[in-house]
């Protein structure tokens, strides 16, 4: 599956900081939980990389 593979999966997504100074990405999906921690720095990198891909599929839609 690659990223522009559709796919009936419903995921929730949760975003927030964690009492140990990291920013935790929590995916729960059919019974199956992935806890994804980065420290300050990282987190700021990928959202800049969703900003980037967000302006990018405007482009794609426009």
């Amino acid at each position: 599956m690659g990223i522009n593979s559709e796919s009936d999966i419903e995921a929730n997504l949760q975003i927030g900081p964690t009492d140990q100074g990291m920013v935790r990405l929590f995916i729960e999906a059919d019974r199956i939980e992935i806890p994804m921690d980065f420290d300050p720095e990282e987190a700021e990198e990928i959202a800049e990389e969703i900003r980037a891909a967000a302006q990018a599929a405007r482009l794609v839609k426009g």
